[in-house]
């Protein structure tokens, strides 16, 4: 299995997703939105400068060499990445307007696409691929 750095291995995803569904459930059951602020800014260290420290941190217990475990692809990752931040970010900022309702459904949309990716589908996958159809089919002048 190929890997390299355009790729992540799939435990440290798995992880970083865990890590977003569980600040999300924490949230709600603590009430306690600044526990948002760890995966949020995790997330926006990973976008702007390539370093997320669940990740980093998470390499700790990998067993097996990098190259070894599933790949995941970055441009992929980020582009998922920026969901979770904005959603992360429009939560957050919506608990703190008291705006609960907002809150409580950017936080839910978040945890849970996270949750549907650890079973298996990827919607920000599904959402890019979208949007990739949609510019071809603009360039190339196509239908359907």
């Amino acid at each position: 299995m190929s890997h390299n750095s355009t790729s992540i291995p799939r435990p440290l995803v798995r992880t970083n997703q865990w890590f977003i569904v569980l600040s999300v459930v924490a949230t709600w059951v603590t009430g306690q939105s600044w526990i948002l602020l760890i995966p949020l800014i995790c997330g926006l260290l990973g976008l702007l400068f390539h370093y997320n420290p669940i990740m980093k941190w998470s390499k700790v217990f990998l067993k097996r060499p990098l190259n070894e475990y599933i790949p995941e692809d970055r441009d992929q990752l980020q582009f998922n990445q920026v969901i979770a931040v904005s959603c992360l970010t429009i939560g957050y900022l919506s608990y703190l307007f008291h705006w609960n309702i907002v809150a409580i459904v950017f936080t839910a949309m978040v945890g849970l696409a996270a949750f549907i990716a650890i079973l298996g589908f990827c919607i920000g996958c599904f959402i890019r691929f979208q949007w990739q159809q949609y510019l071809y089919r603009r360039k190339t002048g196509t239908k359907g």
